[in-house]
């Protein structure tokens, strides 16, 4: 049987799975998996509900690395490996995906109940769709399709179902990285199907560093009424978002690898201050989100926000404590011909009949803890972008059109 051949009968496999795809991703959509930094109990019960169906599936090498974590009931965060041995062991194709989700936000901007997913127009809704569910469920199916068919694949296959992503990966990614014994081979073929567009066009292969802040201004409450008695932490910490602004104007460089193509500094959330018109604040709290462009050391990055911070405290008589929230200085980016990514532009093209091309991104995935450590790794996903979003969804033809990019990989040759 020539490898068309084997292509043929396995994409045929995945469309008849169509149905039970999306039934899948509706059952992991009702078990909202949320970090205890976004106010939920970890991934445990999504976890064990995912284990339970691969054993029902017939996936022989199941393992479970679960990363302590007293903040949640079950005392651990489980992390999930599948390995199905290939042709040639000593190659793998991984596909990493996350289990966990960010909250469903304002709840009103919904039209439905974002953890009770649901079929229209040839998409699926509910919380996690897209991010990351889509990619898992094609992954487990693209798996699926070579042991239905009897067909061993080229590579061996790994599939990696990880918690903790959407905050730190500290008790995921950053957990198996730090394990004694190594998950992942250099010359494994890792895919990280988390960020990508609409046409499937683009193939992350370098991220921007990350920088969050919180920022703390202290000054003294008194009655509104009377504001010298007192110093408006409000004014104050207001007057400072508005000069990080020129952040934009000192780190300024354009790297046109990368989407967008500078680096961004954007305040963000705020915490609530006084619960009364007629009181000044003496304290106030914002956040601020920073995608920094890696030829930038973060600490020159810091120093200048530092230097801001200390004009406006002598202007307004306040402090202002500046706490990192995550800081990840870009980690040296995948090579442009590096094999994963060339055999993905091949599979793409197959696909979807579209030329992929390296790009750099914002920063945020997981990959970066594996180009940290030296591991050639792609991002890539065709997605609509719906990440984070109300009403978020995925459409069912990229989740199974995915499958087929995997199938692919799987099949080696590339």
């Amino acid at each position: 049987m020539t490898d068309v051949d084997i292509i043929k009968k396995i994409e045929k496999r995945i469309d008849s799975y169509e149905n039970d795809m999306v039934a899948l991703q509706i059952a992991l959509t009702a078990i909202p998996a949320l970090a205890p930094e976004n106010g939920g109990d970890g991934e445990y019960e999504k976890a064990r509900y995912l284990l339970e169906y691969l054993n029902s599936m017939k996936f022989d090498n199941i393992s479970r690395f679960d990363a302590p974590d007293d903040r949640v009931s079950s005392n651990y965060r489980p992390n999930i490996i599948v390995n199905i041995p290939g042709k040639n062991p000593e190659r793998t194709v991984w596909i990493l995906t996350h289990t966990d989700v960010v909250p469903p936000g304002e709840l009103k901007l919904w039209d439905s109940d974002p953890y009770r997913g649901y079929v229209k127009d040839g998409r699926i809704y509910g919380r996690g769709m897209e991010d990351n569910q889509q990619d898992l469920v094609a992954s487990i199916f693209a798996a699926k399709a070579f042991s239905d068919e009897g067909i061993k694949p080229g590579f061996s296959i790994g599939l990696a179902f990880v918690a903790d992503e959407e905050t730190s990966s500290m008790k995921g990614l950053g957990y198996l990285l730090g394990m004694e014994k190594k998950i992942f081979r250099k010359d494994d073929i890792i895919v990280v199907p988390d960020f990508g567009n609409e046409e499937g066009t683009m193939i992350e292969v370098a991220e921007k560093s990350l920088l969050w802040l919180r920022f703390r201004t202290v000054g003294m409450q008194c009655h509104a009424s009377e504001p010298s008695l007192g110093r408006n932490a409000f004014v104050a910490a207001s007057h400072l978002v508005t000069k990080l602004s020129d952040l934009y104007h000192i780190f300024n460089t354009v790297d046109p690898l990368y989407y967008p193509p500078t680096s961004t500094f954007e305040p963000t959330s705020k915490d609530a201050n006084v619960p009364n018109i007629n009181t000044i604040p003496g304290e106030d709290v914002f956040h601020m989100d920073c995608r920094i462009l890696p030829q930038y050391d973060l600490d020159g990055v810091m120093s200048k926000i530092r230097a801001m911070a200390d004009e406006v405290e002598k202007t307004f008589d306040v402090s202002i404590d500046i706490a990192p929230v995550q800081t990840v200085q870009a980690p040296p980016p995948t090579d442009k011909d590096a094999p994963v990514v060339s055999a993905l532009r091949k599979a793409i093209k197959e696909v979807y009949g579209v030329e992929a091309s390296p790009a750099g991104v914002g920063g945020g995935t997981v990959a970066a803890h594996l180009r940290k450590e030296g591991y050639p790794v792609a991002v890539w996903s065709r997605l609509d972008r719906m990440a984070h979003q109300p009403n978020e969804s995925c459409a069912i033809s990229n989740m199974t059109g995915n499958a087929k990019v995997f199938a692919r990989l799987f099949l080696g040759g590339y």
